[in-house]
């Protein structure tokens, strides 16, 4: 008996890495000291002298049950950008850089080139927000996973001046919401999207030309990452009073996030473009229309509080980013919520 019968092939772990490096390259950036493969990630903070008080804001989270369709469809390089796109759209939203990444793979069988695949999808979001990816940890696990499954998890660490820290104090009535447009579903509710439509390759791989494309090419479309679209803002001069990352929970529990005590978010429906997707998830699942914003993004990755004076200029922003921006909404006085007008 040995480690490989017993279900962990420590040489497909090998050439794992091997595979890995090529597409973790395109992340390195001036401040990474160490090399893949080591014991742990190291990354100079020579970036945080010129701040006047640094500080790191740092974010994890996962995939979620989205990797279900991965599964099915077998197309692996994409969920990646999915867990980095959860990570650093936190930090973001803090007024944050992102730094640097790390993932965690857990899987039953250690397919090297599935490995790899998964590993590039995670480099590609990393070269999007700008961040490193400094290490990881891909752990083979018979018995626990089933051999052609695997979960996904990530972990990001940024810096910000505390000055430029967002956090939602300022925030007054008669300010304006900008929403950024989502991808699409991105990576939450999907326990309940799994729930609607048959989860298998013929429904999966139906054409809808309402969506534009199949339902599972639209249903595994990555999530958005706003680093670069938040930092365009800031650049623009405009001061981002409070950021909400639409996730899991939907408007209802995120938008209250950013909120100071006193004030209500007033979303209008009608502002915006509402993706078929969503429609089609409402309409086949048979809910209700509270049940839908409490839940999905339902267009809306990002939702930035502004000045009245500055909504134009942060739309400007947002959109010479390469992103779609739309004037949402607005705050009022009122108990701390998020309403839909």
């Amino acid at each position: 008996m040995d480690y490989k019968k017993a279900g962990v092939d420590i040489e497909a772990g090998y050439r794992s890495v091997e595979l890995m490096k090529e597409h973790i390259a395109k992340t390195m950036r001036s401040e990474v000291l160490t090399d893949i493969g080591g014991f742990s990630g190291a990354f100079s903070m020579e970036k945080l002298k010129g701040m006047e008080h640094p500080v790191l804001v740092s974010g994890t989270d996962g995939v979620g049950t989205k990797l279900k369709l991965a599964f099915i469809m077998d197309r692996h390089d994409t969920v990646g950008i999915d867990c980095v796109a959860m990570c650093v759209n936190d930090i973001a939203c803090a007024g944050g850089e992102p730094l640097f990444f790390l993932d965690y793979i857990a899987c039953g069988k250690n397919y090297p080139q599935k490995i790899a695949q998964i590993v590039s999808g995670v480099a590609e979001g990393c070269v999007q927000a700008g961040a490193a990816l400094i290490g990881g940890e891909t752990a083979e696990m018979p018995g626990f996973y089933p051999e052609d499954e695997y979960d996904l998890a990530g972990f990001a660490v940024g810096a910000v001046d505390q000055k430029d820290l967002i956090t939602g104090k300022g925030i007054r009535p008669g300010d304006l919401l900008v929403g950024i447009a989502s991808s699409g579903v991105h990576s939450n509710g999907f326990s309940l999207v799994r729930k609607v439509f048959q989860m298998d390759e013929k429904t999966l791989g139906s054409y809808h030309e309402a969506l534009g494309g199949t339902l599972g090419d639209v249903l595994l479309r990555p999530t958005k990452i706003y680093v670069k679209a938040l930092r365009g803002v800031k650049e623009s001069g405009v001061e981002i009073k409070g950021c909400s990352h639409i996730t899991g929970g939907g408007f209802y529990e995120n938008v209250p996030r950013m909120l100071p005590d006193g004030v209500k978010a007033v979303i209008r429906r009608d502002s915006y473009s509402v993706p078929p997707i969503f429609g089609m998830l409402q309409k086949d699942g048979q809910i209700e229309e509270k049940i839908m914003y409490n839940t999905f993004n339902m267009g809306i990755g990002m939702v930035m509080a502004v000045a009245p004076e500055d909504a134009g200029q942060a739309m400007d922003a947002v959109e010479k980013a390469g992103e779609k921006a739309y004037l949402i909404g607005e705050v009022k006085e009122g108990e701390k919520c998020c309403e839909l007008a």
